[in-house]
């Protein structure tokens, strides 16, 4: 289990924005050339300065009529919560235009919004397949290449899912099939792009997570699993198999599991797929939690892109086969695989066998494809095990960065939300894992919905959306660290010390950028040595006799411990004359022995040393007269 390192902010470090009667800020999407953040809510778009949220810049609203409103209701809904146009769908179309969906009051609508004049164009197209039907329900969406591709309900009761493409050539879904798609609860989707340089000239693939009611595991009654899925970009559907269906789409299992299965991660919440020319290959960052109630535990495990695709490309097929009694049970299928492999991307090895697009292929391919969705081998994470478990957390989304330490060395850095309207920031390096700080984004503990990382050299940002409103954070605070000490054992990648300035700075900025500063993840704080002077806090007290006297004093982080001292001698913890609690010492039955000057020691384990520093000195009295200090 990692630690924390709580910490608290102040006023106006963090920067929010909201409009009254306005509900659900779910959808965020950001335009890091214009410096805009466009946001989605319930019935209303907005642009804001993603340098400073809190300036809009323009809004549109967009709300469902009152004649579908009184529809929605008689059909059952809530028409103080349900039946609204919930934004569910924003994408950048081109430069100038956003492609917009909505769940319109059950009847799931979208739109180009044009962004010159940011007013709706007024098209009104069917939105079933790109949109939810229900604001509740789970969904996802990408777009590639001006086409939307999504993973959504597709019928009012939100019975029946799909992944579907929306395209003017050829649009493709999902079969309506429990082997297909089974209850999905649909949470990221994404594009990888393939190499212009590929020497197997394959495709562009599109990705999907999602939790699923198992197919294969029939004897656990609705037993949950995490998936990936994945189609191709150019996926024409089968010419008499599989017609405007799909002949790529694949799924397998994402494994997230401690060694000898003490805990089982079985239901993924979010996914962020970090991409950069700096690694090998892309990184799958998902963050997980387990089916069983009342049981909070959450865990981040992290994939290779290569290990699911190797699933894809060289994995065996389950299939489904009757047994007894009228049931089915899947086993692995042992027979031929036909050529070209079912479920494979076109290539240059299909090409050189006049197989230029899926509508070529054989049927039995084709054949093979229908009945063959999942795969028997499934997905294992980086080291055999999730890099980061934590208990009574709940988490729910991540985003990754990636910064350059003055140690020459790239460190990934996610930041995870919670339900309880709490981020995590984690490293995890050579070092070990390290939950660097705990920010509340909102103060009243509402679940953060949605996150979006800016990414920019010197402006970086995370933003969060809420049921009332968005938040926007700097990925770090490093001019809260007060002493050099704090600065380095924070172990922050963004934060160094300057020994001019006597401040810690952010490295991001270029102004900060010289060879003096002090950072060093490793946790060796020697360099602070001779750097800085603590000054310590004073505070007076006086108790009555016979008292339990309160002498408070926080640790500078949960990786810390308190040692106190009275009259410069440490204080026994096995005794009954003191209570120790995390951030105070209770003196029992004060006596005038008891009264003195009492030291608050945060000592905290470097690399290879410990460090002290004396942070609060209590000086402590008898009251003149009982019961009238």
């Amino acid at each position: 289990m990692a630690e924390v390192t709580k910490f608290v902010q102040t006023e106006g470090e963090l920067t929010y924005f909201h409009e009254p009667q306005v509900f659900n800020y779910s959808i965020l999407l950001l335009s890091e050339d214009d410096d805009i953040l466009y946001v989605g809510a319930r019935e209303v778009i907005f642009a804001l300065n993603s340098l400073n949220i809190a300036e809009k810049q323009n809004e549109v609203y967009w709300m469902a009529s009152e004649d579908q409103k009184d529809e929605c209701a008689m059909k059952g809904k809530s028409i103080e919560t349900e039946c609204f146009n919930y934004i569910r769908v924003l994408q950048l179309l081109d430069e100038n235009t956003l492609y917009v969906c909505g769940t319109n009051a059950f009847r799931p609508i979208c739109d180009h919004l044009d962004l010159n004049i940011f007013q709706m164009e007024g098209r009104n197209e069917e939105g079933k397949g790109s949109s939810p039907f229900n604001p509740s329900e789970s969904y996802t969406s990408v777009m590639v290449d001006g086409e939307l591709y999504s993973g959504t309900s597709f019928n009012f009761l939100g019975s029946e899912h799909i992944i579907f493409r929306q395209s003017q050539q050829s649009k493709l879904k999902t079969d309506y099939h429990a082997h297909w798609l089974n209850a999905p609860r649909f949470v990221s989707a994404d594009v990888i792009r393939e190499s212009e340089n590929d020497p197997n000239g394959d495709d562009d693939k599109i990705y999907f997570f999602f939790t699923e009611n198992s197919v294969e595991f029939q004897f656990i009654d609705k037993m949950m699993i995490p998936r990936v899925a994945r189609v191709c970009k150019g996926d024409q559907g089968g010419l008499r198999i599989l017609q405007k269906k799909w002949t790529t789409f694949l799924k397998a299992a994402l494994l997230c599991l401690t060694p000898k299965e003490i805990y089982v991660f079985n239901v993924v919440n979010d996914v962020f797929i970090l991409k950069s020319p700096d690694l090998e290959e892309p990184l799958i960052y998902g963050v997980f939690t387990t089916q069983i109630n009342n049981f909070e535990v959450s865990a981040v495990c992290t994939y290779s892109m290569s290990s699911v695709e190797k699933v894809f490309a060289e994995g065996q097929y389950m299939k489904q086969v009757s047994v007894e009694n009228w049931e089915t049970m899947w086993l692995q299928d042992t027979g031929e695989i036909p050529t070209p492999r079912p479920g494979a991307c076109i290539n240059n090895d299909d090409r050189a066998m006049n197989y230029t697009s899926s509508l070529d292929l054989p049927d039995r391919t084709l054949l093979f494809a229908k009945h063959h969705q999942l795969m028997l081998d499934s997905v294992s994470p980086l080291g055999k095990k999730p890099q980061l478990i934590m208990q009574d957390v709940n988490y729910q989304q991540i985003v990754v960065d990636m910064v350059k330490a003055l140690d020459s060395n790239i460190y990934n850095i996610m930041f995870i939300s919670t339900d309880k309207g709490t981020l995590h920031k984690v490293i995890i390096s050579e070092h070990g894992t390290h939950i660097i700080e705990e920010i509340m984004l909102f103060q009243d503990s509402q679940p953060i919905q949605t996150l979006l990382l800016s990414s920019k050299n010197n402006q970086r940002y995370i933003y969060a959306g809420s049921n009332s409103m968005v938040a926007q954070t700097p990925v770090a605070f490093c001019e809260k660290y007060q002493t050099c000490i704090d600065c380095v054992l924070a172990r922050d990648p963004y934060c160094a010390w300057n020994p001019h300035e006597l401040t810690c700075v952010n490295i991001l900025k270029e102004e900060h950028i010289n060879g003096d500063l002090i950072q060093e993840l490793n946790g060796d704080a020697s360099p602070c040595i001779g750097h800085e002077k603590i000054k310590e806090e004073i505070f007076y007290h006086t108790f009555n006799p016979e008292s339990t006297a309160e002498l408070k004093c926080s640790p500078k982080s949960n990786l810390a411990r308190l040692v106190w001292k009275f009259e410069d001698q440490i204080l026994e913890i096995n005794t009954s004359k003191y209570l120790f609690l995390k951030d105070a010492l209770l003196i029992i039955n004060f006596k005038p022995a008891d009264t003195g000057v009492y030291h608050c020691i945060s000592e905290e384990e470097g690399l290879n040393n410990t460090f002290s520093q004396y942070i609060v000195q209590h000086i402590v009295e008898l009251c003149p007269e009982r019961g009238k200090c």
